[in-house]
């Protein structure tokens, strides 16, 4: 079975958003572009990374592919109850 070590990066820009990147290529792969947008990363865990691996929002199968194919995976925050709403006041930030 295959595994990476992983880093997972936190951004300030937008909650519950993360770039994972593999250990070994770090941010290199990552477009300058993204990087912009993403802002100063901030190390939030490293893992190792396997197929069977249980993440909250993503599958690890396809963090692993992404990893191999482009260099990184981007989670994006998910989506709001209700876009008109700020965040304080949607159920996720209730609990």
């Amino acid at each position: 079975m295959t595994k990476i070590l992983c880093d997972v990066y936190k951004t300030r820009k937008k909650d519950e958003m993360y770039l994972y990147v593999s250990r070994t290529d770090g941010l290199e792969r990552v477009p300058d572009a993204l990087k912009e947008q993403f802002g100063k990363p901030e190390l939030a865990l490293t893992m190792m990374l396997s197929a069977d691996k249980r993440l909250g929002r993503a599958k690890a199968e396809d963090v692993m592919k992404a990893l191999d194919e482009q260099g990184f995976y981007l989670q994006m925050p998910p989506p709001r109850e209700n876009p008109d709403l700020p965040d304080l006041f949607t159920r996720r930030d209730r609990d």
